[in-house]
């Protein structure tokens, strides 16, 4: 039988720093919660908002793959392999910091806040070489389906590659709408945030920014009770 985690979003861990408004789905930086610091593989899934003028200055990262989703404004990325960047709403970024890296994400907007989603996920091998990939996934390829943004590497999915056995998907659905995601990999499990709006997933409601994580299952059902765009992402469990 199907398990299942929920994560009610006013239970998130939050710090607002001025400059950075963050809410955490697990444990990060100085919020600690045993019950949540990780699902799977999935380490990190932080929900940001930075300020115009502002942003993250340079900092190392080794043996994660980190991929960062704009939902609104512009961020700027540098990188020590060598990139500068600009990733806009609609795109999607990948980074795996393998043996190592240094880079910075600033806002140069001075008026306009950059809203994004930063995931982390433990990769399959640790000290690979580092790689940068970045690619703009259109609306309508998410209106009533998923949208696959991120996919394992070496295999023939779409989405951008990163070294481990998980995808990630946007959705984008109408109020009544439904459609089922079935796991890819057996074993995975798949955790589900709307970023707008009512949905059940998996039996579980879910508002604005809440969260559900289902294993043991091969497949998800996912019903829109009003209009939501929705976040899935499959990883393995162990």
């Amino acid at each position: 039988m199907a398990k299942t985690i929920f994560h009610p979003a006013d239970q998130r861990g939050h710090a607002n720093h001025g400059w950075l408004d963050t809410y955490h789905s697990f444990s990060f930086a100085g919020w600690y919660d045993p019950s949540k610091v990780h699902f799977g593989v999935l380490r990190v899934l932080n929900d940001d908002t930075v300020a115009g003028g502002s942003g993250f200055g340079k900092h190392p990262h080794d043996n994660m793959e980190i991929i960062t989703i704009v939902l609104e404004g512009k961020l700027e990325h540098r990188d020590t392999m060598g990139h500068t960047q600009t990733i806009s709403p609609g795109e999607v970024q990948v980074m795996s910091a393998g043996t190592g890296l240094q880079h910075s994400e600033y806002n140069h907007e001075r008026n306009i806040a950059v809203k994004l989603f930063q995931i982390w996920i433990f990769p399959e091998e640790r000290n690979i070489a580092p790689r940068y990939d970045q690619a703009l996934f259109g609306t309508d390829g998410r209106k009533g389906r998923l949208q696959q943004v991120v996919s394992p590497a070496g295999s023939d999915e779409p989405g951008l590659k990163i070294h481990q056995q998980a995808r990630i998907y946007r959705t984008e659905l109408t109020t009544g709408s439904a459609l089922t995601y079935h796991v890819v990999r057996p074993g995975n499990g798949v955790y589900v945030m709307s970023v707008e709006g009512l949905a059940t997933v998996g039996g579980q409601t879910l508002d604005r920014r809440d969260a559900v994580g289902i294993y043991d299952t091969d497949s998800v059902n996912i019903t829109a009770i009003s209009d939501c765009e929705l976040l899935v992402l499959e990883v393995p469990m162990n």
